[in-house]
């Protein structure tokens, strides 16, 4: 359900802090974005939620706890489920999606596996239109990378996802 932003403004501490914490799960940014209200506009609180999400990566912790709030990728069977009908979503139509094949799918939960295995945190990744070998690609592109590169990147990806959240919360997306 989203909410104007004067709703948003609002809320008590604790609501809305509860509120963003479904966008990203770092208390630390959720309790810096709620305290940084009332907001303007979207953009207003893109810009706050980008400036927490900074000062929230000076500790790793906060990464991973956000990290953690994301579904590990990696079961076979919800896999094949995701990418089912890719072609048919309209999230995927530039990407020329088809039906992810076993293989692209197998390869995928594997990569996963050993991703999560060398660096203590899953794959994360801004999704949205990417069809599943976009995504396998992604992956064994990244996997190379050493723990702290890989950190850097898991959070440039994790603030693609939040402000797309945020948007949707706020009614913007």
């Amino acid at each position: 359900m989203s909410l104007s932003l004067a709703q948003f403004n609002a809320l008590s501490q604790a609501d809305a802090t509860s509120k963003l914490l479904t966008c990203c799960t770092s208390a630390s940014w959720a309790h810096s974005v709620a305290s940084a209200r009332p907001f303007t506009d979207i953009d207003d609180v893109l810009a706050s939620s980008d400036k927490a999400w900074q000062e929230a990566q000076i500790e790793e912790a906060n990464l991973l706890e956000a990290f953690d709030g994301h579904p590990q990728i990696g079961n076979v069977d919800s896999l094949k489920e995701k990418y089912r009908n890719t072609q048919d979503s309209a999230a995927h139509e530039q990407s020329g999606a088809n039906n992810a094949d076993m293989e692209v799918i197998e390869a995928l939960a594997k990569g996963n596996q050993e991703y999560l295995d060398k660096f203590g945190f899953i794959f994360i990744v801004f999704a949205t239109g990417k069809s599943a070998q976009e995504m396998l690609d992604l992956l064994l592109a990244r996997l190379p990378n050493d723990r702290d590169t890989e950190l850097r990147n898991a959070a440039a990806e994790q603030n693609k996802i939040t402000r797309l959240r945020l948007q949707k919360l706020l009614g913007a997306a």
